[in-house]
């Protein structure tokens, strides 16, 4: 329930415009400028306890308690570790970011890359931030996290050994922004060890808010360099790397001093001029600061003494930071990621914005992981969403005509649960075009048939085990239904959807709606026959009403002779929600007239156990639950059936005959509840206080 409620109270916090990098959540409710000033004010430095200096925040297994790589880490706050700390001198800039003992180059490519563009880094590291007049031991930073941006607070205590940082450091050795950036980020995902091993893209969008996309290099179309040196003119952050065959591949280093397997930024792209032709040169970053590449157009290269000083940029640093030729370039390394705010800056000549839409979403076990269309049976259980394509593009490309997106499908979180042994679910998407009797319709979650006689239209590029899975569309306009799931059915996960349009598009989850058709199955006294007026009359006993543990009684006996259905018999708070539903007196117990209710409502809610019992198993599937509640009259959306199937499925996501009867009882008792308190059908309620305990307590 705890859950239920801290996901309204985000809606509404969203819905007031928390969330923005202007108007950022506090992550766990830390406030920067008030701990700063209680720290200032009582003269201490602050100690963050949300992130303690202990070995849990270093890690787990490589960076455990009990690892070699951290025996002897001490933390230390900057101003013991050297004379003069400082946030940034001279501006955030590459060098500041030198790679420590984490295998994260994935991120400080990233970083390396924020530093390329003033705005984007002031989003995410905050001014006002430094070791003089300022300062209590406190700093925090921005980043985007599924959807919103969080505003995160940390202590400037660092791990450290031998007196110098254990991870990131800049290479003057007195300059700590990138480090307490790295601190920030591991808090985040739940201690320094999860940050081992990712795609650069993360970090990208981690700091911008931006989307992905990723291009393999043997297959680059042939304009790559313009979309590379436009992507870095429109501000974009790029990252590359080498792709490896093997373990011991990984972080090799090449003949010509190329490291594989390893995170690199791409920071510049030009052309010289060189023996009468153009050059095209790239400009890599390796975030070791050092380690650079040694062939042709390396520091101090003979070809750089055939270009005119006048188009020279600075190559003599060894600084991790070096030039090569972009046909080298493409023939060394495998892939590129390209981030930017706006995706088609890569690809047209002006920077428009495009149209975002973003939608938050869940898989759970039995109820909405369907897993991807090889699983028939589940697939539908999926959350869906409606993509209605109003306008083709702008200029079209070739002469194709359609309409550009983009579909980034992110699951959360998921660095965090490395912890307790989990990591990334294998995810994609795929896509349908909506037949016209389904057009403007979105109160509705296609059912199996419609996956069963219709094919995809399109589909994510792949279905893959990283934090994101991106691809871009071109499709005529027209409505789209989009599923995405992992790839397994089953697996319980947090994803983030994202679409980005070049024209303004309307996107939408696509789900039942909340309602319910129930009967009136009121039986009077006087309507009650004669012969189950005697049975009652023999089960009630001389108060001639039938008290909860009676009922329990009764309902036991009777279902333990049948064998066509399993139960492992009705429970005491079956029977008492049994008894609330039916008791009009509300004296906790049921007269003549309400048990004889009860029974018709039993007897019609094992007709439909039966009936969907289609393999006569005697118990009832999650997938056929949806089903079976619909021909009880109600239809749910996608939220409230996962927390049904929570509560009431069995470990093995099969729901026996009690749990079932307890589920529709507990249902129709809060609809009839609703509806009573709003006899003008205006969809909502107003309760006070002790109103509210008296309903949740029912």
């Amino acid at each position: 329930m705890s859950g239920v409620a801290s996901a309204l109270a985000k809606k509404r916090a969203q819905a007031a415009g928390f969330g923005t990098n202007a108007n950022a959540i506090k992550y766990l409710n830390q406030d920067f400028e008030a701990l700063r000033s209680q720290c200032k004010s009582n003269g201490t430095l602050f100690i963050d306890q949300t992130f303690p200096a202990a070995p849990e925040s270093l890690g787990f297994k490589e960076l455990g308690a009990s690892s070699p790589k951290t025996r002897g880490t001490e933390w230390k706050r900057p101003g013991e570790l050297c004379s003069n700390p400082q946030f940034i001198v001279g501006g955030a800039t590459r060098t500041d970011i030198c790679q420590g003992a984490l295998g994260d180059c994935w991120l400080l490519a990233a970083i390396a890359s924020l530093t390329q563009n003033e705005d984007v880094l002031a989003r995410v590291v905050p001014s006002g931030q430094d070791f003089a007049s300022n300062y209590a031991g406190i700093f925090h930073f921005q980043f985007w996290q599924f959807g919103e941006w969080v505003d995160v607070v940390i202590d400037d205590r660092l791990p450290a050994k031998n007196g110098e940082l254990l991870f990131v450091h800049s290479a003057e050795g007195n300059e700590f922004w990138s480090a307490l950036l790295e601190k920030a980020y591991a808090k985040v995902n739940g201690c320094y060890e999860s940050l081992s091993g990712g795609s650069t893209s993360e970090g990208f969008e981690d700091f911008t808010g931006g989307i992905a996309e990723n291009y393999d290099l043997s297959k680059a179309p042939p304009n790559m360099f313009q979309i590379i040196k436009k992507a870095l003119e429109s501000g974009a952050l790029l990252g590359c790397s080498i792709d490896i065959t093997s373990a011991a591949d990984s972080e090799a280093v090449t003949r010509q001093k190329l490291v594989k397997g390893h995170a690199y930024s791409l920071t510049g792209a030009t052309e010289v001029n060189y023996r009468g032709q153009k050059e095209k040169l790239v400009r890599m970053r390796n975030p070791w600061g050092q380690v650079e590449w040694t062939g042709a157009w390396s520091d101090n290269s003979s070809e750089w003494n055939s270009v005119d000083p006048s188009e020279r940029p600075d190559n003599r640093a060894e600084d991790g930071e070096f030039w090569m030729s972009f046909s080298e370039f493409q023939r060394n390394y495998s892939r590129i990621e390209i981030c930017t705010l706006t995706p088609d800056t890569i690809t047209s000549d002006s920077v428009k914005h495009w149209a975002v839409n973003n939608f938050d979403g869940t898989w759970r076990k039995g109820s909405t992981a369907g897993g991807c269309r090889n699983n028939a049976y589940t697939f539908w259980m999926n959350p869906q969403y409606v993509i209605k394509l109003n306008e083709e593009d702008d200029d079209p490309e070739d002469n194709e005509v359609g309409c550009s997106f983009v579909i980034g499908l992110i699951q959360k979180n998921r660095r965090r649960l490395r912890k307790v042994g989990e990591d990334m679910h294998t995810v994609g998407f795929a896509i349908y075009e909506l037949p016209p009797q389904f057009h403007g319709q979105r109160d509705v979650h296609l059912d199996k048939n419609f996956f069963l006689s219709h094919a995809q239209k399109a589909r994510s590029e792949t279905f893959i085990n990283l934090r994101e899975v991106c691809t871009r569309f071109k499709l005529p306009a027209g409505e789209y239904l989009i599923v995405p799931s992992t790839y397994e059915p089953h697996k319980d996960g947090d994803f983030c959807l994202r679409v980005f349009s070049e024209k303004q598009t309307e996107t939408l989850p696509c789900d039942d709606p909340v309602e319910a058709d129930l009967p009136d199955e009121t039986v009077s006294d006087a309507d009650v026959d004669s012969g189950f007026r005697g049975l009652f009359t023999k089960l009630a006993g001389a108060d001639m009403e039938i008290s909860a543990t009676e009922l329990q009684t009764i309902l036991n006996k009777i279902i333990a002779k049948r064998n066509d259905i399993k139960t492992d018999g009705f429970s005491m708070e079956t029977c008492r929600t049994m008894v609330n539903l039916m008791d009009s007196s509300s004296n906790g117990k049921l007269g003549l007239g309400e048990f004889a209710t009860l029974w018709k409502k039993v007897q019609r809610y094992l007709g439909i156990y039966k009936k969907t019992d289609m393999d006569e198993s005697g118990t009832m599937s999650t997938p056929e639950m949806r089903m079976a509640l619909k021909e009880a009259g109600f239809c749910l959306n996608n939220t409230i059936y996962q927390q049904l199937v929570a509560r009431y499925a069995e470990p093995d996501m099969t729901m026996d005959f009690d749990n079932f009867v307890a589920c529709l009882m507990r249902l129709e008792m809060m609809f009839r509840i609703f509806k009573t308190l709003d006899p003008h059908q205006t969809g909502f309620i107003e309760l006070d206080f002790q109103q509210w305990l008296n309903f949740s307590m029912i």
